[in-house]
């Protein structure tokens, strides 16, 4: 029975470990589209000029000084309307976990900078790893779910999508015994019908403004390196990573020290309970 769960978390890690791209979105919401797209030629201002920063310092591979002061403001967030970010504020988020070996990394990267993360939790993963997604709520990071087996909700019916929905939501909840208050749509693929009735149940939708297209298989350099331009481009965001790639745990603390070195802050969302809206509730 070990070998049967271990075997099967294995696979479902293959399978996210080449799906974290978007298929084909024709007619998906403009909030899930990769809206921070990288400027076409050089930045955006015009050409390079003798003191613009380069898109990764020589710092961002140094242990930095004081690292904690990269921790920002807490957002209390109860809809999705409430995750107002300023200039020079992100989120970090990681889908697709937990996973054995490259959770832990990261969390001990995210302690070291004492910052907070939400933690984006495929529901069969965190139930085959359910010391780890306890470990994350533990060290304080937010949860939400991402449904059960990374499906993509717009190939599905609406009633089948919700159904996953569901189920990913309860095993995220069950493994960690805390709310799995937040959501993101495997792939970005949502749906107007589907947004509206979770929004109407209370979860929060977690959209994306900052890819850092960690799923492709670059050097941790120039995963950091995209990211921090497309930051620049925007401002601000949402940063969406996974933790479920060693490239992603071995880039993040340059990551976290350049966005220091250019005085970004990281803001954790906190989930509070809206007062008139149920959670969903898996029917299985």
């Amino acid at each position: 029975m070990l070998f049967r769960a271990i075997s099967a978390a294995a696979l479902v890690s293959v399978c996210l470990s080449g799906c974290a791209g978007k298929p084909n979105l024709n007619g998906a919401s403009l909030k899930t589209s990769f809206a921070a797209t990288m400027p076409a030629q050089g930045p955006v201002h015009g050409p390079v000029l003798a003191n613009d920063p380069v898109a990764l310092s020589p710092v961002a591979w140094m242990h930095p000084s004081n690292p904690k002061e990269l921790a920002g403001r807490d957002i209390i967030v109860s809809s999705f309307a409430d995750i107002s970010l300023a200039n020079k504020e992100v989120v970090l988020s990681f889908d697709d976990g937990p996973v054995p070996g490259k959770t832990e990394s990261i969390l001990a990267t995210l302690d070291e900078f004492g910052v907070k993360a939400t933690f984006l939790m495929v529901g069969e993963m965190a139930r085959s790893h359910p010391d780890i997604a306890k470990k994350v709520v533990a060290e304080g990071h937010s949860i939400g779910s991402h449904t059960y087996r990374h499906a993509n909700l717009r190939s599905l019916s609406f009633d089948q999508a919700l159904s996953e929905i569901s189920r990913g939501a309860k095993a995220v909840a069950d493994a960690t015994e805390t709310e799995a208050a937040f959501f993101r749509f495997p792939y970005l693929a949502d749906t107007g019908r589907l947004r509206h009735t979770l929004d109407s149940r209370g979860m929060i939708i977690m959209d994306v403004q900052i890819d850092s297209k960690d799923y492709f298989k670059d050097t941790q350099a120039v995963v950091a390196s995209r990211t921090m331009e497309a930051l620049r481009h925007r401002g601000s965001g949402i940063i969406l990573m996974h933790d479920i790639h060693r490239r992603t745990a071995s880039m993040l603390p340059a990551l976290l020290t350049q966005l220091k070195a250019e005085g970004y802050k990281v803001v954790h969302l906190r989930y509070k309970k809206p007062a008139a809206k149920p959670m969903l509730v898996a029917g299985i």
